[in-house]
């Protein structure tokens, strides 16, 4: 029996460094996403409040002088900040899969909510951050989560998971995937093409590799005011801008929608059919049925 879902992918610039904004924007997303018949968005990595790109920066006092900043704007998995953005899922009557940066005391995590419709939240953790992620973010402890929902299952991985084969195979009971990015700075002068074709021939890859709709959000960093010149040798940028392009791809790697522009901001919009057949693992899942 097919399923049939509306899903939404989010392509935008993060309110960076400011989580008050961050939630409104999620808000906005959300009530749109709602508007446009989604039952299913799902935003970029650590959209909230932003991912920490000083780390690029060989500049030691720019990383203490964020790093504070990054603490501060991180969000709780119980906090007010999290109350409003699954009130607003329950309002909108939409699944959200949202990338936000989790504060615990000191330390803070790259973490994964899935809010249903009924406002319930439940949060999972990359286990093992890029070495410069370290930098920032702590190792999560739990291993990779399937959902099981009334839209199917839904599995989630941000960035550098897709390339760890470990962390993709565990996934692949799942029936749709949400790859999410948190976008790409163009460092040294890569060129812009080369900066999009990163996630989208991740997603491809990961589609044709597991046979499931893959939705694909991406932030863009256009990072105004950023143009950091490389002292050691100033005709060389060390951060310009970039992004990424937003995509919706069907088990086949194809895309199901066109993209939208990039470097334009909104949602990406498409009707997906899910083989209830396909994928039919259930053991390890985290059962959401009843919260929809």
């Amino acid at each position: 029996m097919a399923i049939r879902i509306r899903a939404a992918a989010v392509q935008a610039e993060p309110a960076w460094l400011y989580l008050p904004a961050g939630v409104a924007q999620t808000i906005g997303f959300i009530e749109d996403a709602g508007a446009g018949g989604a039952q299913l968005v799902a935003f970029p990595e650590v959209f909230l409040p932003g991912y920490p790109w000083w780390l690029w920066l060989n500049a030691v006092d720019w990383g203490s002088e964020f790093r504070s900043r990054y603490l501060a704007n991180a969000m709780t998995r119980d906090g007010a900040e999290m109350t409003a953005i699954a009130d607003a899922a329950q309002w909108a009557g939409v699944w959200v899969v949202l990338g936000f940066a989790e504060r615990v005391g000191d330390e803070v995590y790259m973490a994964q909510a899935i809010v249903s419709p009924a406002g319930l939240v439940q949060v999972s953790r990359k286990q093992w951050p890029t070495q410069l992620e370290r930098e920032v973010f702590a190792d999560g402890v739990a291993p990779s989560v399937v959902y099981h929902t009334e839209l199917g299952r839904i599995g989630v991985l941000g960035g550098a998971d897709h390339l760890c084969p470990d962390r993709r195979v565990d996934l692949w009971r799942e029936q749709v995937h949400v790859a999410a990015f948190s976008g790409f700075t163009v460092y040294h002068e890569v060129g812009d093409d080369i900066v999009v074709a990163v996630n989208s021939t991740v997603a491809e890859q990961y589609a044709r590799d597991s046979g499931t709709v893959v939705i694909a959000p991406t932030a863009l960093v256009p990072m105004t005011g950023w143009s950091v010149v490389d002292a050691r040798s100033p005709e060389h940028l060390l951060l310009s801008g970039g992004g990424g392009v937003a995509r919706i791809l069907g088990p086949d790697g194809r895309d199901l929608v066109r993209p939208l522009p990039p470097g334009k901001p909104g949602l990406l919009f498409a009707d997906v059919v899910l083989d209830e057949t396909s994928n039919p693992w259930t053991d390890g899942r985290s059962d959401m049925r009843a919260a929809g």
